[in-house]
C-alpha cells in the first residue's frame, strides 16, 4: 500500500472546524429546545420536561465531541500531497478515504473563503474534475494560491502531453 501523503493542513483549521461546528450545533439545538420549551411554559406536563432535558444533554455531549476531541483527530487525519502526475488527498477518521487525482482529469482549480476562514488568514483549494470535486480545507491564503497555481499548470502540461 502507498504510504499517506506528506503534506498537512495548517493547525489553525482546527479552530475553523470548532467554530463551525459549535454555530451549527447551537442552531440545531435552539431548532429542537426552543418548541418544547415554548410548550412546556404554555402547558408543563413531566414529559416535555424530560425532553428538554434529553436535548440539553444530547447538547452537551455533542458540543464535547465535536469542539474538544474530533478537531484534532481530524486534523492528524488530513494529508496531501501534490506531484508532477497527481494529486494525493487522504482524509477521515473512521471512514478513510483516499483520492488519486491524475492531473489529465483536472478541469478546474480554485480558492474560497468563507468569513471564518478569512478571520484565521485561511483559504481551501478546489480542483475539479468531470467525476466531481475534491477540496483542501485549510491552507494558508499564499500557500493556497500557489498549490492553486501549480495544480493548473501541471493540469494544463499534463493535456498538452497527450
Amino acid at each position: 500500500m502507498r504510504e499517506l501523503p506528506s503534506n498537512q493542513l495548517d493547525p489553525r483549521i482546527k479552530n475553523v472546524w470548532r467554530i463551525n461546528d459549535a454555530i451549527w450545533i447551537a442552531v440545531v439545538f435552539l431548532c429542537c429546545f426552543v418548541p418544547f420549551g415554548i410548550a412546556t411554559l404554555v402547558e408543563p406536563e413531566p414529559w416535555l420536561l424530560m425532553v428538554l432535558a434529553g436535548i440539553a444533554i444530547a447538547f452537551a455531549v455533542l458540543l464535547i465531541l465535536f469542539v474538544v476531541v474530533l478537531p484534532p483527530i481530524r486534523y492528524m487525519r488530513w494529508r496531501y500531497e501534490l506531484s508532477p502526475e497527481y494529486l494525493d488527498i487522504a482524509r477521515g477518521i473512521v471512514w478513510r478515504k483516499r483520492f488519486i487525482i491524475p492531473f489529465i482529469r483536472v478541469q478546474n482549480t480554485d480558492t474560497k473563503q468563507g468569513p471564518i476562514m478569512r478571520a484565521f488568514g485561511l483559504s481551501s483549494v478546489t480542483v475539479s474534475t468531470a467525476a466531481g470535486a475534491h477540496e483542501i480545507p485549510g491552507l494558508d491564503v499564499a500557500a493556497a494560491d500557489e498549490l492553486r497555481d501549480r495544480a493548473a499548470e501541471l493540469a494544463r502540461l499534463a493535456r498538452e502531453d497527450v
